[in-house]
């Protein structure tokens, strides 16, 4: 019993992997066919990641990609205060480091598959990091 449970767990989590990093393979072909400039992908700083950094017109986007299998929630709800404040954080550091100064534009990407097929929504502007 507890075999069985441990390889359903296993596959649940290889699953969620799997989408989570075809997901983001995808937003990063998006991006490129829409002109954008792929900087990073899976940046980190300590145990805060950013999904993809890239650059378009000048402005640095930072993005969180969402994936999911099933549409009874939002993958967009996914980005927590939490979530906003560990990115803003991670995306400070990675300016400060590359010593850049362009704007930021903090965006989320919902991916949605189905079957054998997938449908991106990109939102642009997603949050706005508060003073």
């Amino acid at each position: 019993m507890v075999a069985s449970l441990t390889n359903e767990l296993g596959n649940i989590m290889t699953n969620n992997i799997n989408i989570g990093l075809n997901g983001e393979r995808l937003v990063i072909n998006y991006l490129k066919k829409e002109g954008y400039s792929i900087l990073e992908n899976n940046w980190r700083f300590i145990h805060k990641e950013i999904d993809i950094i890239a650059l378009k017109s000048n402005i640095l986007c930072i993005v969180e990609v969402k994936s999911r299998s099933s549409d009874y929630t939002s993958p967009k709800d996914a980005v927590t205060m939490k979530k906003q404040k560990n990115l803003i954080t991670a995306a400070n550091q990675y300016i400060v480091q590359k010593g850049l100064d362009y704007d930021v534009r903090f965006d989320v990407a919902e991916v949605f598959f189905s079957d054998k097929s997938f449908k991106i929504n990109y939102i642009e502007d997603a949050f706005v990091p508060l003073i």
